[in-house]
């Protein structure tokens, strides 16, 4: 297990640059907005600031700030972020993230979880912080052979969580990070309790009618889970079946990567059409950058293929750790609440009232105060 520290090559970011200017950008149709993918202006407008105002540097000693480490586990060099809190009694919590996000998801909210009395918490609710980044995702070696699903990363986590010394321990996660965070809760005995802040799954097995007895803001829910069904799942369907003929593109372009990444941060939070309402240009291009400099984009794709591949056991069984649920309104999938509880004990539910698919960037305070709730009772033992 050895420390690590990002390191960008200088000639790294010339190409970068170079690729930049070089641009070819596609025509677009007058007035099209958003509603054929990225927008043409707004594209431009990020690219220049790429090019010419973003300082990778300043990102790259930010990130540095947080203690970064790898370690051969599971047969693959994974890059975590190990933050332990300086107080001892502090919970272990392991934080897993999704696509097309990273491990700099969670920068806002490691603070306030290892060291919550500087910011308006209690010494008590104290965690240690475990954030990898997921095989083939930033500084995380890719898996070089089929089936790595989504089962297989939770059994890299909990190896690493064990590596650690963490005999028990909570986990968290969001996207693919909920799906493998599910997988932990129900196949690792270390687990205490799982907190997730979007949910998989369908409703009730041998319902007539599912749908009945929801109240309103569970068929608004529902609803929206249509229309991203109907528009949104594009990009979806290619990358389950066809990531590699995605990845040349991506790989080669800088401009398509950050178009095909920063239409997701539009399109799944809550900024009512306005991405930089949440998210800046340099939290934006932070993102995109640890994809384009690590070159991870073909291999964190590669789960949608794995988990298609799987059908049926993509998903676990019932979970039967005691489960909290974190619902914010602008979410992808929000499901009711009596459709989770047919695969979740759930313990805790809380709707929230603002934030979107990237919680933990849009809203820190609102996810970190319901992390702290949901283990309040569990990390007692």
């Amino acid at each position: 297990m050895e420390r690590f520290e990002i390191r960008v090559d200088d000639a790294l970011l010339r190409d970068l640059h170079e690729r930049l200017a070089r641009t070819r950008f596609p025509d677009q149709l007058d007035a099209a907005g958003w509603d054929y993918g990225t927008e043409l202006g707004y594209l431009g407008q990020l690219c220049a600031y790429w090019k010419s105002g973003f300082d990778w540097r300043a990102q790259e000693r930010a990130l540095n700030a947080l203690p970064q480490f790898r370690a051969k586990i599971g047969g693959l060099d994974l890059h975590f972020v190990h933050a332990r809190s300086p107080h001892p009694e502090a919970f272990p919590l392991l934080l897993t993230h999704g696509w097309p996000g990273s491990f700099f998801e969670f920068h806002k909210i490691i603070g306030p979880l290892t060291q919550p009395e500087a910011h308006g918490g209690r010494s008590e609710d104290a965690f240690h912080v475990v954030a990898p980044s997921l095989p083939g995702y930033a500084w995380s070696e890719a898996p070089r052979a089929r089936g790595f699903d989504a089962r297989r990363i939770a059994g890299v986590e909990a190896e690493l969580m064990a590596r650690l010394g963490y005999a028990r321990y909570g986990a968290q996660g969001g996207d693919w990070g909920a799906v493998i965070t599910s997988w932990l809760g129900a196949t690792d005995p270390h687990v205490a309790g799982i907190h997730l802040n979007m949910l998989f799954g369908g409703p009730p097995p041998g319902e007539v009618n599912p749908e009945a007895n929801l109240d309103a803001d569970e068929r608004a829910d529902l609803a929206d889970l249509a229309r991203f069904r109907r528009d949104e799942v594009g990009y979806q369907q290619i990358q389950s079946t066809r990531p590699q003929s995605l990845a040349y593109g991506l790989s080669d372009s800088p401009a398509g990567l950050a178009a095909w990444i920063v239409e997701k941060f539009r399109s799944w939070s809550d900024c009512g059409g306005d991405v930089e309402r949440r998210f800046s240009k340099d939290e934006l291009l932070t993102n995109v950058m640890i994809y384009w400099a690590s070159g991870c984009i073909a291999s964190s794709m590669r789960i949608y293929y794995e988990m298609r591949a799987a059908g049926a056991a993509a998903l676990p069984g019932r979970v039967e750790v005691p489960t909290a649920c974190a619902v914010f309104p602008r979410e992808i999938y929000r499901l009711p609440r009596r459709w989770a509880e047919a695969r979740y004990r759930i313990a805790r539910w809380t709707r929230m009232p603002r934030g979107g698919h990237f919680a933990a960037l849009e809203e820190p305070a609102l996810l970190v105060d319901d992390v702290r709730a949901s283990f309040r009772e569990l990390r007692r033992g």
